[in-house]
């Protein structure tokens, strides 16, 4: 899809007063440290090395902003969950991931990445508790599917919509494959929704029922 091709770095931002303020619709990337982000968000964009991929999981700790034109942004969120990260670190670093996630208005849906051999582990449960009272929308996007057989895969993903499905009718997933090129349409099109914005900001987020 032509729109996350436009992607284009603008900054990295260390705490909420450096995030742009130009942006009027994000989509935000989280995900622990080695579920493959950076991977996802190069291949939605079409670009190799548009988001680093750091060999040392649990790098990148800004928040780094993409800019698709019109006001639209892509976000990528530090990763957590890394140990190795020493917790003099980790505490605020936690603390600016949270409240970006809870107070961030601009902020149109949250695409959680996870590791398809390892989906909802207690540190994606936690994330998904802090943003369900932001009423926005959650894709799971469960990479690395190419890692499982089929079969396992669809097992897989039938397993995470049926528990997202009685925790939020507002969360769903997919699976997704850098290596393999799969389920890219998919994605594009769930996330390039929540940066469409409505004529009438009064219709906004609301839909067919």
């Amino acid at each position: 899809m032509f729109l996350f091709r436009q992607a284009k770095f603008l900054k990295s931002a260390q705490a909420l007063p450096d995030l742009p303020p130009e942006s009027q619709r994000e989509v935000a990337f989280a995900g622990r440290s080695n579920s493959g982000k950076s991977s996802v968000i190069n291949t939605l964009a079409d670009q190799r090395q548009l988001a680093r991929v750091s060999k040392t999981p649990g790098r990148t700790q800004l928040i780094n902003f993409f800019c698709l034109g019109d006001g639209r942004f892509l976000v990528d969120l530090p990763g957590y969950g890394y140990a190795k990260v020493p917790v003099a670190t980790r505490a605020p670093w936690g603390r600016v991931l949270g409240d970006y996630l809870r107070t961030r208005e601009q902020l149109a849906g949250l695409a959680l990445v996870m590791d398809a051999r390892h989906p909802l582990t207690e540190l994606d449960w936690e994330l998904l508790e802090w943003f369900r009272t932001t009423g926005k929308p959650v894709h799971v996007l469960l990479t690395k599917a190419d890692k499982l057989s089929r079969s396992a895969a669809l097992r897989t993903l039938r397993e995470v919509r049926s528990t997202l499905a009685l925790a939020s009718s507002n969360w769903t997933a997919q699976l997704f494959s850098s290596l393999k090129r799969t389920g890219i349409d998919d994605a594009q099109a769930a996330l390039s929704a929540w940066l469409e914005r409505p004529e009438d900001p009064d219709l906004d987020g609301l839909g067919p029922t």
